[in-house]
């Protein structure tokens, strides 16, 4: 008899291929593993390198926004919607830049292409919330204004009224809170608006025409929109706030004065000290996309002379399509 043909020698053969088939399957999954952590790593690796691009690039951009801010401080004026701060950057290919500067004629990856956008807004064209209290009591002409605000927005008008009250007791509660971490917050954002009572329809309706600033402050008649003129002006007509928009785009308004006798205001109104023609408080908004992801970031500055300052910024990172 064969000696494979004896039935131990066919046990030993079966259990030898058993054997060599459960090591193939071992080596197969250790290779696998070993492949999906080094192919984690990369992933990683390039996750981190975009956001450290994205970072340097999208500080650099602020760093440019504030030198604009500060040499329009430095010629001095009038803030208004024909200086240089307020044109957007469109999305531009910085790769194009790079290899313009590098005198670089070959053609650039476009899997590495990084576009980047940009607008500074002014935050003085909206109406400030913290106008709402001052001395430690509620502002009379700033909560009448606010009315006039809902009002346009066809928000109920009582409710105006209750978030000026709110806003008091919360600015209120914060002076004397010495530190208390009990003690009630004070808003810092639009968002927070909700803390006094405000839903979310109401705050996307006045999102564009609010903010909440470090301090009071004056709205800027050159960049206020339509509906901030009409909210900040009693009995202004619609017709006669595009006037006024239509005056200013000819010729900026230099001081209140001259605001004031284009609106044809009494020399003295409660309402003239809520005008302003400069602007200390900017918002700067940069878009980066790169490697399939969009970063934005939100920084508020504000302007002293030359000198601007960062006070907050926040970033956020989305997915995106690549640009055409």
């Amino acid at each position: 008899m064969s000696p494979l043909r004896h039935p131990q020698a066919r046990r030993q053969s079966g259990a030898a291929i058993l054997m060599a088939m459960f090591t193939v399957v071992l080596v197969a999954t250790l290779a696998s593993a070993a492949l999906w952590q080094q192919w984690r790593a990369v992933e990683v690796e390039s996750a981190e390198r975009s956001r450290m691009q994205a970072t340097w690039i999208l500080h650099g951009a602020l760093d440019w926004a504030r030198l604009i801010l500060a040499e329009d401080g430095r010629k001095g004026g009038s803030d208004n919607l024909t200086e240089p701060w307020a044109i957007a950057l469109e999305p531009a290919r910085l790769s194009s830049f790079i290899a313009a500067d590098r005198n670089d004629t070959q053609t650039p990856d476009p899997s590495m292409d990084a576009f980047l956008s940009g607008q500074m807004s002014d935050l003085q064209a909206r109406f400030n919330v913290r106008n709402l209290v001052a001395d430690g009591k509620v502002h009379a002409p700033s909560v009448a204004v606010l009315v006039r605000l809902f009002a346009l927005l066809d928000l109920p008008e009582q409710q105006a009224q209750a978030l000026a009250k709110d806003y008091l007791r919360a600015h209120l509660a914060a002076a004397s809170a010495n530190g208390d971490p009990q003690a009630a917050l004070l808003p810092q954002d639009i968002e927070q608006l909700r803390w006094l009572g405000l839903d979310g329809a109401a705050i996307d309706k006045l999102r564009p025409y609010i903010t909440l600033l470090p301090e009071s402050a004056p709205i800027n008649v050159n960049t206020a929109p339509e509906v901030v003129l009409r909210a900040a002006i009693p009995a202004l007509e619609q017709s006669a706030a595009q006037r006024l928009l239509l005056l200013r785009s000819k010729k900026p308004w230099e001081n209140v004065t001259e605001f004031r006798q284009a609106a044809q205001l009494p020399t003295a109104t409660p309402e003239t000290e809520l005008f302003a023609t400069q602007t200390r408080f900017f918002e700067i908004r940069g878009s980066l996309q790169i490697q399939g992801r969009t970063v934005h970031e939100i920084s508020v500055v504000q302007r002293e002379n030359q000198k601007v300052k960062t006070l907050w910024r926040t970033r956020s990172v989305a997915l995106a399509r690549t640009l055409q």
